[in-house]
């Protein structure tokens, strides 16, 4: 029905970016059949990128633990037991070590994330020279630090940040069931001041939290009908950490999440869509999947933040066997 309905996006005729998405369209999508959401979100993705071309970012955790946020799937969260210690920031030494193992693997995008709710003025300047000592190594830039004001997102845009990842995690809708701390509005305005300080957006979210199918319509209705897409759209597949409110959820049917990527990349055209947290419980089949539907970038290395990831050499074999070539590199690269 939907591909009858919007002939231009099925002829491969490059469709306009749209910012006034209905959440019967949205679900509409979802709702399509399996085949046919993907043949519509391939064409999509071909129209916009190298169908072979992945980008690789790398996430280190700057500052861990004792985060004052009661988010329910965060084993950073000082409101739950889950055997994870207190770390100070870490050395701007050891941040750009990290970096440059990180550039030697074929990342080109470095991103630092803090577990706070916002940083201190302190924090953002040595977050800043964090910034500069990893552009300087021809990386892009990438932190998520919280919320933050006017002058620090001004501080970070002049220390060369290009982008500040913020995610909205849910819908609106079903948000107060995972976090009481910081509401939804507080979310949209903090991506809205990075957009003013003319920084790029990287903004997504969970799935399999146990929100219904219209929460993860909405949630992607959020993000396609904000002002300019997220450049980058990280969709993370829950990881259940016990100690946590979520460690008993139910496991998300896989091509659900198929899915989700599918309608991110229809209602996003032109942004990254990224495989993030969750990779390591997804089979080859699954992830090629993912790709398949519109993924176009990962999150490398052997750890995302305090949670595992698929080693490195998992990643590069399954890319040679999907003839998937890293964004700027070779597979040798």
């Amino acid at each position: 029905m939907y591909l009858a309905e919007h002939p231009a996006s099925a002829s491969g005729s490059l469709p306009a970016l749209r910012h006034d998405w209905h959440l019967a369209e949205v679900e509409a999508l979802f709702a399509l059949p399996f085949n046919d959401l993907i043949f519509l979100a391939q064409g999509v993705h071909r129209q916009h990128f190298d169908p072979a071309d992945i980008q690789i970012s790398r996430l280190l955790s700057i500052k861990t633990g004792a985060c004052s946020e009661d988010c329910a799937y965060c084993p950073q969260s000082a409101h739950y037991d889950t055997g994870l210690g207190r770390e100070a920031l870490m050395p701007l030494d050891a941040v750009l070590a990290a970096a440059r193992e990180a550039r030697e693997q074929g990342a080109s995008r470095f991103c630092m994330g803090a577990a706070w709710r916002s940083p201190r003025d302190s924090d953002i300047e040595q977050v800043c020279a964090m910034v500069e000592g990893v552009k300087a190594l021809g990386m892009e830039t990438c932190v998520t630090l919280g919320m933050l004001t006017d002058a620090q997102t001004g501080q970070l845009k002049s220390a060369g940040l290009d982008y500040y990842n913020h995610n909205l995690d849910t819908s609106e809708a079903f948000y107060s069931s995972i976090i009481s701390t910081r509401t939804y509005q507080d979310r949209l305005e903090t991506l809205a001041r990075v957009r003013e300080a003319g920084i790029n957006v990287c903004c997504g979210g969970i799935v399999g939290m146990g929100e219904t199918a219209r929460d993860r319509a909405s949630l992607l209705l959020t993000l396609a009908n904000l002002p300019k897409h997220p450049e980058s759209v990280p969709i993370n597949l829950l990881v259940r950490v016990e100690g946590t409110p979520l460690a008993a959820t139910d496991d998300l049917d896989p091509l659900i999440f198929v899915r989700t990527i599918a309608v991110a990349r229809i209602l996003m055209p032109a942004s990254r869509v990224r495989l993030s947290a969750g990779r390591d419980r997804m089979s080859d089949e699954m992830q090629a999947l993912c790709f398949l539907a519109g993924a176009n970038s990962i999150f490398y290395g052997e750890r995302l933040l305090t949670t595992d990831n698929p080693e490195a050499v998992r990643d590069r074999q399954l890319f040679a066997r999907l003839g998937l070539t890293l964004s700027g590199y070779g597979l040798d690269g």
